[in-house]
C-alpha cells in the first residue's frame, strides 16, 4: 500500500530530477504526476501551489546537503573545504545534475518569493559553514569566492561536458 507520505517523496524526487535538468521552469504538476503514476490531483494534494512545491524542494535539498557536510567546527579548514567540494562533485559525477540551488540561484528574478528565500537560505548556510570550518584566521580565498568556483565550476564541466574540468578549477 502506498502512504500519502510516500506518494509525497515521490512528488519531491520527480520534481527534484526535473528541476535539476531544466530549473524552476522545467516542471509542471501534469509531468510529475505522470513521472509519479498518480493523477495531476494527488500532486495539488500535497503541494496547492508550485511555490508549494519549489520551496520544499529548496528545503529538502538544503537540509540533506547540510546533513551530508556534517559539523564544520570538527573540520580542518582543508577538511571543510574538501567536503563542500565533493559535495558539487556528487552532484557532477554521481548525479549528472546541476545543484538545484544554483540553478534556481540564476533564475531568482523569475522565482516566487518563497523558493528565492528559500535557495538564498542554502548559500548562506554553506557560507556559514565554510566561515566556521575556515575559522577566524584563514587567509584564503573567502567562503563566497569558493561556493562561487565550485558552482562556476560544475557549470563548465556540464555545459561542455567534460567532468575533468570541475576537477581542474577546483584544485586552485
Amino acid at each position: 500500500m502506498t502512504t500519502d507520505a510516500t506518494i509525497r517523496d515521490r512528488i519531491l524526487d520527480a520534481a527534484e530530477l526535473r528541476a535539476r535538468k531544466g530549473g524552476y521552469g522545467g516542471f509542471s504538476f501534469r509531468e510529475i504526476a505522470e513521472d509519479v503514476g498518480v493523477k495531476s490531483s494527488s500532486v495539488h494534494y500535497h503541494f496547492p501551489t508550485k511555490a508549494d512545491l519549489g520551496q520544499e524542494l529548496v528545503e529538502r535539498y538544503t537540509q540533506r546537503a547540510m546533513a551530508y557536510l556534517g559539523d564544520a567546527v570538527e573540520r580542518t579548514p582543508s577538511e571543510a573545504i574538501e567536503r563542500v567540494t565533493q559535495l558539487f562533485r556528487n552532484a557532477l559525477m554521481r548525479d549528472d545534475k546541476m545543484c538545484l540551488c544554483g540553478l534556481f540561484g540564476a533564475e531568482r528574478d523569475a522565482l516566487p518569493a518563497e523558493v528565492a528565500a528559500a535557495t538564498a537560505e542554502f548559500f548562506r548556510l554553506v557560507i556559514a559553514y565554510l566561515t566556521q570550518g575556515l575559522g577566524p584566521n584563514w587567509t584564503g580565498d573567502p567562503p563566497a569566492a569558493i561556493l562561487a568556483r565550485l558552482e562556476g565550476a560544475l557549470i563548465v564541466a556540464r555545459v561542455l561536458e567534460d567532468q575533468t574540468l570541475f576537477e581542474q578549477s577546483v584544485r586552485a
